[in-house]
């Protein structure tokens, strides 16, 4: 009776040991710290007010595709899904980052609009993003900038504290602080173009030449010998404005739209005349 009494203490004492060690057998939930080393950069979370104006000065709306370049703990994506209601994905090297953030996204109740995936985002693809948000370094931004340039013109960029060097931004706000930029992707013009006018009066054909930094160009427009500057031209995305004064001294306001290779418009002339413009690269 003691030896059976004796066995079934030990069992007793065996199960509950195993009660109580949960705690060291499970794995500990992942949880991020400030400052923690990354592939790149260090992580430091963007915050909340910085966050909410970077998706603001992109103009974000719903039916924006918002893409952030390491997502971290992925606060912008959810932002964007739950106060925007766009659809945003988050590219994270980090994997155990990745599954965290992920879980934020749930608990956050915005799985169907959001999610972060694991990826280098020297590798991955973001070309569909028409919002790009990132908070990297300087050396990185500078390394994205060639691939960032062939995104869809009119892609808003907005970066967290560091800027692209001789890419001026489109806008800069001060958040408490800190700061955040803005680049809209500009379409290529540069070159000749063959333009077209048509109105009220004959149709005319004219060479018009754009030279191109970034989103400012400058350029001619050919008026038999005559080469003359363009006035205040302006790019903005795949909008394009500018003017010109003519041999006969009149000048045409032009506004348009730049698309694969081609552009068209309206114009005025301070003669009263209106009509549209189409232009083709040569």
């Amino acid at each position: 009776m003691k030896r059976a009494l004796s066995w079934g203490l030990v069992a007793a004492l065996v199960a509950a040991a195993f009660v109580a060690v949960p705690s060291y057998a499970q794995q500990k939930e992942y949880e991020p710290h400030v400052g923690q080393a990354g592939k790149d950069v260090i992580w430091v979370p963007t915050p909340e007010d910085v966050v909410d104006r970077m998706l603001r000065m992109a103009q974000t709306t719903a039916n924006d595709y918002v893409i952030d370049l390491g997502a971290g703990d992925g606060r912008i994506v959810i932002a964007a899904a739950k106060k925007i209601g766009a659809r945003a994905l988050g590219i994270e090297y980090n994997s155990n980052m990745v599954k965290h953030a992920q879980g934020n996204v749930e608990k956050a109740g915005v799985a169907d609009k959001a999610r972060v995936i694991e990826g280098d985002i020297f590798v991955s693809d973001f070309s569909q993003a028409t919002v790009l948000t990132m908070y990297l370094l300087p050396e990185l931004n500078l390394k994205l900038r060639p691939r960032i340039l062939t995104m869809r013109p009119a892609t808003r960029v907005v970066s967290h504290s560091f800027s692209m060097e001789d890419w001026e931004p489109d806008e800069v706000s001060v958040i408490d602080g800190r700061t955040a930029y803005l680049w809209i992707v500009p379409a290529n013009v540069t070159g000749t173009w063959s333009m077209e006018l048509t109105g009220a009066a004959n149709p005319q054909r004219l060479d018009v030449t754009f030279e191109q930094r970034y989103q400012k160009i400058s350029g001619t427009v050919a008026l038999g010998p005559v080469r003359a500057g363009l006035r205040e031209p302006r790019l903005r995305g795949f909008q394009i404005t500018f003017s010109y004064v003519d041999n006969n001294g009149v000048r045409r306001d032009l506004s348009g739209r730049v698309v694969s290779g081609r552009m068209e418009g309206s114009f005025r002339a301070d003669n009263g005349q209106e009509g549209r413009w189409t232009a083709t690269k040569r």
